[in-house]
C-alpha cells in the first residue's frame, strides 16, 4: 500500500531538502550547491540562489569556489543550462546526465535533428566530428588565452570539420542554417554537439569576461580530468538527488526536469526502482525510501527568502503543489520572469529588480496581501541582496494590484 502525505509535508521536506528552511553555514555551500547543482541563467542568478541558502556568500566567496580554489565548476547540465555543482560531483552532473542512446540525446539537444537529417548523419557522428577538432581549438585557452565564447569556437570548429567533408555534404554543412541569420547550418550543429561534450567532461566555463562566457578545456581548467565514474552509477545518482529535492515524483517529472522524454528515463529509473517506495501524492509517485523519515517529519519553514528566476526550488514540474494555478502565469513567464517571494514555506508572491548606476531598486508583489512582520522580513532581504548586485544602495517598494 502507497504512504500517504500532505501537500504541506511534501513542501517541507523539499524546502528542508533545498536548504531553504534554515540557512547552512559557509562551510556548507558546497552541500548546499551539490544537492542538484544550481542553475546560472539568467547569468548571476546563481548568486542569488546561493544566497537564499548559505549565510554570508559574497560575489567573491562564489567566485573564489569557481576561479581559485575550484571546488565549483560551471557548465551545461540538465536541460542544456548552464549549471554550478561540486568539481568532486561532476560525474553526477555530466556523464549523469548524458542519454546513452542517440534517440534520447537527439531530444536533449532538441533542435539539431532536422539540421542532421539534411547532412545524413547521426548525432555521434557531429559529435565526433567536434570533439576530434576541440581539443586542438581550445589548447591553452585557445587563441586568447583565455576560452572561447560558443560563437567563436562554434565558428572555427565548423570551418574545419568543413575541410572534411564530401563536397555534397560540405555543401548543405556551409549554407545558411535555420538557427540564426547568416550562421551556417554547420556551425549551429556545433553548438550543440559541445553541449554533448561538456557532459563528456571535455570542456566547462570559465567565469565570466563582461558579456563573454568562456569554454575551456576541462583538463587544463582543473589541471587534472573529472573522476571518472561509470555512467550507470552516475545516473542512478542523480536520480537519487532529483529524488531528495523534487520527491515524492514521477518519471514524466524528473524527464521533464532532466530535458528528455519520460520514455527515455528507464537508464535512470530502473537501476533504483528497487530503491523506491510508492507515495499517494497527485495520483502515484515515489520517494527514495531512505528519505521516508524526512518526509513524514520535515522540518517546519519559517522565514522569508527572495529566490530568483530559475531558483531550483521552481525548477519542479508538479508546478500546482507550490503555487496556486491562478498564480502560475506571474511566476514562470518564457521570458522575463520575476523571482519568487517565499514567506513561511509558501511562494506568496513575485519581485523583480531594477539596477540604476549603484542604486538597487527591489519590487514586491503579494499574490494577496504580507503583514507587516513578513514585510520587514523581506525588506531585510531585499537590502541584504544589494551588495550581490553591486549596488551601494538599496530601494524596496511593495506594489499592491
Amino acid at each position: 500500500m502507497a504512504v500517504t502525505v500532505s501537500r504541506a509535508d511534501v513542501i517541507a521536506f523539499r524546502l528542508g531538502a533545498h536548504h531553504l528552511t534554515e540557512r547552512v553555514g559557509e562551510s556548507g555551500l558546497l552541500d548546499a550547491v551539490g544537492r542538484c547543482g544550481v542553475q546560472n541563467s539568467p547569468p548571476g542568478s546563481a548568486l542569488l540562489a546561493l544566497h537564499a541558502r548559505a549565510r554570508g556568500l559574497t560575489a567573491e566567496r562564489l567566485e573564489c569556489a569557481v576561479a581559485e580554489d575550484k571546488s565549483l565548476l560551471q557548465t551545461w547540465s540538465m536541460r542544456g543550462s548552464p549549471f554550478y555543482f561540486p568539481t568532486a560531483d561532476a560525474p553526477v552532473f555530466t556523464a549523469g546526465v548524458l542519454p546513452p542512446t542517440e534517440s534520447a540525446a537527439r531530444r536533449f539537444v532538441l533542435g539539431a535533428g532536422p539540421a542532421l537529417d539534411r547532412l545524413g548523419m547521426s548525432l555521434a557522428e557531429a559529435v565526433e566530428l567536434t570533439a576530434a577538432e576541440i581539443g586542438d581549438v581550445l589548447a591553452g585557452g585557445g587563441p586568447t588565452g583565455g576560452g572561447l565564447a560558443i560563437n567563436e569556437l562554434g565558428a572555427e570548429i565548423a570551418r574545419r570539420i568543413a575541410r572534411t567533408l564530401p563536397t555534397g555534404r560540405r555543401g548543405i554543412w556551409e549554407a545558411e542554417g535555420p538557427y540564426a541569420p547568416g550562421q551556417p547550418l554547420g556551425e549551429g550543429v556545433v553548438h550543440f554537439c559541445v553541449r554533448v561534450l561538456t557532459l563528456r567532461g571535455a570542456v566547462c566555463f570559465a567565469p565570466r569576461a563582461g558579456n563573454k562566457a568562456p569554454l575551456v578545456l576541462v583538463d587544463e581548467w582543473l589541471g587534472h580530468p573529472i573522476p571518472d565514474v561509470g555512467p550507470e552509477s552516475a545516473r542512478a545518482e542523480l536520480l537519487r538527488r532529483y529524488l531528495r529535492c523534487y520527491g515524492p515524483s514521477t518519471r514524466a517529472a524528473f524527464a521533464a526536469w532532466l530535458g528528455v522524454g519520460t520514455g527515455d528515463t528507464g537508464p535512470w529509473w530502473d537501476p533504483v526502482e528497487d530503491e523506491l517506495t510508492e507515495v499517494g501524492f497527485g495520483g502515484t509517485s515515489w520517494i527514495h525510501t531512505e528519505d521516508l523519515d524526512a518526509l513524514g517529519s520535515p522540518p517546519s519553514p519559517k522565514g522569508a527568502r527572495l529566490l530568483p528566476p530559475g531558483d531550483p526550488y521552481t525548477q519542479m514540474r508538479d508546478r500546482d503543489t507550490i503555487v496556486d494555478r491562478e498564480y502560475r502565469g506571474q511566476v514562470w513567464k518564457s521570458a522575463g520572469a520575476p523571482g519568487t517571494v517565499l514567506t513561511d514555506g509558501e511562494i506568496t508572491g513575485v519581485w523583480r529588480p531594477r539596477k540604476s548606476g549603484r542604486k538597487l531598486k527591489v519590487t514586491l508583489t503579494p499574490f494577496g496581501s504580507w503583514p507587516a512582520q513578513d514585510k520587514d522580513s523581506l525588506a531585510d532581504e531585499a537590502e541584504r541582496i544589494g551588495p550581490l548586485r553591486g549596488a551601494s544602495s538599496v530601494d524596496v517598494e511593495f506594489h499592491i494590484r
